[in-house]
């Protein structure tokens, strides 16, 4: 398939994350960066919002990355990005909004993105479809956000 129409379809748009996920090198570091401004946006709604839009994404990923891993003929093409998206999204659930935040949750969520240890690499192992390609990324989030709220947890406890 031709990156144009991925370009020009609003789905697979979704999918390759506004084009950031047609990087040539480390599309989801891409896809991750392009989540940014999203979850920014999505925190100026309050917690329950961002709760709500951050299920919405996660919910409408599943469709969104099988439909486009179908047109495209590949199960989990890196071009797909929107499992990143979905998946940064998920580790600020309950993080405020800083560049602390921002800059730990993204480097957890990436190194845990790649490395897939643990329930991530089976999710990416075992699931297949739509389900497949979000469910690593989402379990990645997680792990990510309450990471950084154990870290916090720590650290109060010695100020």
């Amino acid at each position: 398939m031709k990156k144009s129409h991925l370009l020009r379809n609003p789905i697979h748009l979704l999918a390759v994350g506004f084009g950031s996920g047609l990087a040539p090198k480390a599309p989801g570091t891409f896809g991750t960066l392009a989540a940014i401004p999203l979850v920014w946006l999505a925190q100026q709604s309050g917690n329950v919002g961002y709760l709500v839009l951050t299920l919405l994404v996660v919910i409408a990923g599943i469709g969104i990355c099988s439909y486009t891993a179908k047109a495209m003929g590949e199960h989990d093409s890196p071009a797909i990005v929107w499992d990143e998206i979905a998946g940064y999204m998920v580790a600020f659930i309950g993080l405020p909004w800083s560049w602390q935040n921002l800059v730990l949750a993204f480097v957890l969520f990436r190194l845990l993105d790649i490395t897939k240890p643990g329930p991530i690499g089976w999710c990416d192992r075992k699931l297949q479809g739509g389900l497949g390609i979000m469910a690593d990324d989402v379990v990645a989030g997680v792990a990510t956000g309450l990471t950084l709220q154990l870290g916090y947890v720590i650290l109060n406890l010695f100020h």
